[in-house]
C-alpha cells in the first residue's frame, strides 16, 4: 500500500497552473485558486499562473513554452476537458505530448466515481510528459481540482511517496534524448 517514507526529504516541485476559459478573470479563478492554495500549502512552489482562452493553438504554445522552461517541473491546467465544441484543451495538451500517462485518466475517474457516480463519464481527464515536464488537464470545477489533487497529485509530486512517485524519475524522463558513445 502506498505510504510517506519519513526518511526521505520533501523535495519541491516548481508548478505552473493553467487556466482555460473564456469567461473568467484572474479574480473569479475559484480552480485556480483552489489549486495554488493546495501547491503552496504542500509545500512546491508556483513557478507561474495563467489564465488563456479556449483556443487550441494558444493553449499548446503555453504548454510548450512552459514545458521548455528551467523554472517549470509540471504544469496542472484547468477547464476545457468536456465534451462541448469550445472544449479543447485534451486535444492541446496531447499535442505537445511526447508521452501520454494513460493511467491518470482511469484512476481520475476512479476517485470521480466515488464523488460524483457516473457524471465522471464526462470528463476527459489527461496527462502526459513533454521535454521532462510533466502536464496534467484536470476538469474546472474547484470540486475536480481537489479530488486530483487530494487523491493524486499531492502524493505523485511527493519524492517521500512509496513505492513510487513521479519525482524520483524526472532525471529520466529525457534520457532517450541522451546519445551514447559508441
Amino acid at each position: 500500500m502506498s505510504r510517506i517514507d519519513e526518511t526521505r526529504e520533501f523535495i519541491p516541485v516548481r508548478i505552473a497552473v493553467l487556466t482555460v476559459s473564456d469567461t473568467r478573470s484572474l479574480s473569479e479563478d475559484r480552480s485556480g485558486d483552489t489549486l495554488v492554495a493546495r501547491i503552496e500549502t504542500a509545500g512546491h512552489i508556483l513557478s507561474d499562473r495563467k489564465i488563456i482562452r479556449d483556443e487550441r493553438q494558444e493553449i499548446a504554445d503555453q504548454l510548450r513554452a512552459w514545458s521548455q522552461s528551467p523554472d517549470v517541473d509540471v504544469v496542472i491546467s484547468t477547464g476545457g476537458t468536456g465534451l462541448t465544441g469550445r472544449d479543447v484543451t485534451v486535444e492541446a495538451h496531447r499535442d505537445v505530448y511526447e508521452k501520454e500517462i494513460d493511467a491518470f485518466g482511469t484512476v481520475f475517474t476512479m476517485v470521480s466515481m466515488a464523488k460524483i457516480g457516473t457524471s465522471a463519464v464526462q470528463s476527459r481527464a489527461t496527462a502526459g510528459v513533454a521535454n521532462g515536464t510533466y502536464l496534467f488537464a484536470l476538469p474546472g470545477s474547484p470540486g475536480a481540482c481537489k479530488d486530483a489533487w487530494d487523491e493524486i497529485l499531492v502524493k505523485q509530486l511527493d519524492y517521500r511517496h512509496m513505492p513510487c512517485n513521479f519525482v524520483e524519475i524526472f532525471p529520466r524522463l529525457e534520457e532517450h534524448k541522451q546519445r551514447t558513445k559508441g
